[in-house]
């Protein structure tokens, strides 16, 4: 098999990224069960080049999910550079607040029991639990967390404590973890 011409990749993966932002947008407004014509039309690209690019609706929820995981877990290292260890944490859990909310209704999808999201929570935990890890040591090394928590267990507590109904309310259940973590800081475990 003959390599595309560079220009065809690129084309390619323009389709590929309008294709994985639009259908973020139609997940957002309609759910993951929106007519594929509708992603299709709003990323401008024809069926044909929909269903190249996937082939079933697992790999659409997949891709969405994984550019939406990389999104979050990246904005750790910018916000670490930007801002003091404290502020740099808040902001990330308040990022992460409004991933998990967000991702609310790809919940079912992900649980559905197909085979193609098995490795959907392992590079959740890949990804999210370094980021994550990074700015808790700066702010226990800053004194102002706590040293002992996992940064497992964190995000498992705000997944848990979001439910995306009101955004208001996800963010100040995740004031009251950062309280906590506040709670005790300085001190050694």
């Amino acid at each position: 098999m003959q390599p595309q011409p560079p220009s065809k990749r690129a084309d390619a993966r323009r389709n590929f990224d309008a294709l994985v932002e639009a259908a973020r947008e139609v997940f957002a407004e309609s759910g993951v069960d929106a007519p594929v014509r509708e992603i299709a039309a709003r990323a401008g690209v024809g069926l044909a080049t929909f269903y190249r690019h996937f082939p079933e609706r697992s790999d659409l929820v997949t891709a969405v999910f994984r550019h939406e995981v990389d999104a979050c877990a990246g904005t750790a290292e910018v916000l670490a550079a930007e801002h003091p260890p404290l502020e740099a944490l808040v902001r990330w859990l308040h990022r992460f607040t409004g991933f998990v909310s967000a991702k609310r209704g790809l919940h079912s999808a992900l649980h559905s029991g197909n085979p193609a999201f098995e490795p959907l929570p392992a590079y959740f935990q890949q990804r999210f639990e370094p980021a994550l890890a990074g700015l808790l040591a700066a702010a226990a090394e800053a004194g102002e967390v706590r040293a002992d928590v996992a940064p497992m267990h964190i995000l498992h507590a705000v997944s848990r404590l979001c439910t995306g109904v009101d955004p208001a309310a996800d963010r100040r259940m995740v004031d009251l973890l950062i309280d906590g973590l506040r709670f005790g800081a300085g001190s050694r475990p």
